[in-house]
């Protein structure tokens, strides 16, 4: 028996490689027609706040623990209500876990679930406790778990970015400013410049996380807990940096995610200029690299396209992120003191901000480690025109001013541009014309590789200069 043909894209015969498959997130988003008219379910959020299961459980489980230090629960009681929702866990986990029509949120279904396993002991769980500390310290919970997560994500592309500028150092290029050729550089360069933005993200994660790791539980619903739970055994128990020293503020407080997503916007405005970079120089016209087929698609109708959609998505993905953002800013805005549902409006954005986050940072990994750069194409791009600086500062050096310089400078451009030339095939007595310092060795100042060379201070390109970066950025990573 024959094959059955396998299923073509419509764009795909230009293509050999496979396409990498990008995220999708089928619970984050839900249209509005999927509510019904009841004010149960307008009410309900188990649909998306079902992913902190496990992190409801946590704080459960240390929360039963606390009950018994202060004599609410004892050992059996203690140990009964651990196993269930141990057992309530592995049913989400498993993806056994059954949801009942009046299963408001994940914190709820985990309770009606451990009353079924456990019966009414079940009930001495909530002593004590609100929903309205329980739900912000699972946020703050999951939230920090996923910080984990993609700060791994971005080390990995910090790690690609420096890993190709090591290996590529030798490939000169022009720098660009206003899209104009500037000045020589080299392509790691540019590379560790993205690296560089790369690890303040990093670094502002790393300063986030604090302000995180900020226990809510013991807040009660806002006059804090009349059982005097001991709340730094709760914080060493779920490994929180402190504690809520204000019950209004632990309910209330949504900053950290605000911050977050903050945060996460402007990791996308780098990823978004680093790909806005790599889209024009992948295309034609520029030439100097060329993206991997897993990362590119086609054109239904234009057989020949390769479209940098991978990079085009993680550009437009950057404004998705601040929209979050700005989004939720305008929910808390308005609020007044301590828990309003209107903070239920909290969870969609950010974990849609998590997910959208976390794939475009491997995407990007993927995109740079694969793509592949046309050297030619980069020399080529290298018209002497580019060392206009250089030659002014070839006469600084003979102790002209740089103001007179420049000008002179310029009028050399002029000159090669009025003899349809380049500037290095004007004479020694073109150059003589415009200033009386120039001598035979102005030749030695048309040298592209010298020219990065000289950009010898922290900062610049030269190969002196690229191994300190690589080293401090490496050390960082470690």
């Amino acid at each position: 028996m024959s094959e059955a043909p396998t299923k073509q894209k419509l764009w795909g015969g230009r293509f050999t490689g496979k396409t990498d498959p990008l995220y999708v997130f089928s619970e984050v988003h839900v249209s509005t027609s999927e509510y019904s008219s009841s004010m149960h379910a307008f009410n309900q959020s188990l649909h998306y706040d079902k992913r902190m299961y496990a992190a409801d459980v946590r704080g459960s489980i240390a929360y039963a623990k606390s009950l018994t230090l202060v004599g609410i629960l004892n050992r059996d009681e203690e140990g009964k209500i651990v196993s269930g929702l141990q057992a309530v866990e592995k049913e989400w986990r498993d993806g056994n876990f059954q949801i009942k029509e009046d299963d408001e949120d994940i914190h709820t279904a985990n309770e009606r679930r451990l009353s079924e396993l456990i019966g009414p002991l079940a009930g001495k769980l909530h002593t004590g406790r609100s929903r309205n500390d329980q739900v912000a310290t699972d946020m703050r919970i999951w939230l920090l778990d996923e910080c984990k997560s993609l700060e791994n994500d971005l080390k990995a592309l910090i790690r690609v970015l420096v890993g190709r500028a090591d290996s590529e150092r030798d490939y000169l290029m022009p720098g660009y400013t206003h899209l104009q050729r500037g000045q020589p550089i080299r392509w790691s360069h540019l590379l560790l410049s993205y690296a560089l933005s790369f690890k303040n993200d990093l670094d502002r994660l790393r300063q986030v996380i604090p302000r995180i790791s900020v226990l809510p539980l013991g807040s009660g619903a806002l006059a804090g807990n009349p059982f005097s739970v001991d709340r730094e055994f709760l914080a060493r128990e779920l490994g929180f940096e402190s504690v809520a020293e204000n019950s209004l503020w632990g309910v209330a407080d949504r900053d950290f995610i605000a911050e977050f997503m903050m945060w996460s916007s402007l990791v996308m405005t780098h990823m978004s200029k680093m790909a806005e970079d790599l889209i024009i120089y992948s295309t034609a016209e520029f030439g100097f690299i060329t993206l991997s087929d897993a990362y590119s698609t086609g054109s239904s109708i234009m057989p020949q396209k390769k479209n940098p959609d991978s990079l085009e998505l993680l550009r437009g993905k950057s404004g998705r992120l601040f929209g979050n953002m700005a989004g939720f800013l305008m929910t808390l805005k308005g609020l007044p003191s301590t828990y309003n549902k209107d903070l239920q409006e909290d969870k969609e954005p950010l974990f849609d901000s998590v997910d959208n986050l976390s794939a475009c940072l491997k995407i990007a990994e993927g995109v740079v480690s694969t793509l592949e750069v046309h050297t030619d194409k980069m020399l080529a791009a290298l018209t002497m025109d580019v060392l206009a600086t250089d030659l002014a500062d070839y006469l600084v050096r003979k102790g002209i001013p740089f103001r007179e310089t420049h000008h002179v400078s310029g009028r050399a451009v002029a000159l090669a541009e009025a003899r349809h030339c380049q500037i290095n095939e004007l004479t020694l007595a073109d150059f003589q014309t415009l200033h009386k310092e120039f001598s035979e060795d102005v030749f030695s100042v048309f040298d592209f590789e010298a020219s990065v060379e000289r950009r010898q201070a922290i900062g610049g390109p030269s190969r002196k200069m690229l191994e300190r970066q690589i080293n401090r950025l490496r050390h960082e990573l470690q």
